[in-house]
């Protein structure tokens, strides 16, 4: 083994070649540790290099909803399957909540903060048929809805919600929400995590917007079959979405309510 040379403070290593001269490569020595350079213990980001610590007070539960006003009836539809990351919760949970015997709310997100959201919402509405001795009709509804959520502006529910129902005249009423409370009455309307599957569709079929056939009138039974087949085609792309779909077709004598199987993988 060679010895290490030294020349002017330079440490060289020589290299054995077979041309008869030695030639040599510059080599650096490092002192090793000691106890003040920190490098024995391990600090956690205490008073070191801090790690990125966060907290968040929602959850993303998945499911998707959609609503449609006819011309004297509304659908109101949504999956059951509860999820969160890549795991299934439940498979039987509902997304819709009745709040008079003509109108119903549909809502995906933060499981924890719908429910939150109709006990506050079921409550309002107890009060208000105690004062008047009737129901609130769907456009007060809605009203009540939209304050509801702006009042929780600065932590705002996580729930994206869509109100199905028939107003005082009889016709069909769905209206759109963000999460702070803006509101507008809609032909239909769709939330959750199959929303963008869904919207496209209605736009075709029930939009009508850029179609040159003639636009017709479509009764409550069909338009339960363009729902059915409209959660089926979401369920094929949206993993949050599936299980059961439960539909319920809201007239101004009463409700239908009907169960569609979806795919459960």
């Amino acid at each position: 083994m060679q010895s290490i040379q030294q020349t002017n403070g330079q440490h060289y290593l020589p290299i054995h070649t077979s041309e008869g001269r030695t030639p040599t490569i510059p080599v650096t020595f490092t002192a090793p540790p000691t106890d003040d350079d920190n490098i024995s213990h391990i600090d956690h980001g205490v008073t070191q290099a801090p790690y990125e610590r966060s907290f968040s007070p929602y959850d993303f539960n998945g499911g998707t909803t959609l609503a449609i006003s006819g011309k004297d009836y509304a659908v109101i539809a949504g999956d059951t399957r509860l999820s969160s990351g890549y795991e299934i919760l439940s498979r039987d949970v509902s997304k819709l909540h009745t709040l008079t015997p003509r109108c119903i709310l549909g809502s995906a997100g933060c499981k924890t903060d719908i429910d939150q959201l109709r006990s506050v919402l079921d409550i309002k509405m107890q009060m208000y048929s105690h004062n008047h001795r009737k129901d609130m009709n769907a456009p007060s509804v809605a009203q009540m809805l939209g304050n509801t959520l702006y009042y929780k502006r600065f932590f705002p529910y996580y729930a994206f919600n869509v109100l199905a129902g028939v107003d005082q005249e009889g016709k069909g009423a769905v209206y759109s929400y963000d999460a702070i409370g803006s509101f507008e009455r809609t032909l239909f309307s769709a939330t959750g995590s199959g929303q963008s599957f869904l919207i496209p569709l209605m736009d075709n079929l029930i939009g009508h917007g850029n179609r040159m056939d003639e636009r017709k009138e479509i009764g409550s039974e069909e338009m339960v079959e363009i729902v059915k087949d409209a959660f089926v085609t979401a369920g094929e792309r949206d993993i949050y979405t599936g299980d059961s779909l439960e539909i319920v077709v809201i007239k101004k004598d009463g409700m239908e309510r009907i169960l569609f199987p979806l795919k459960r993988d």
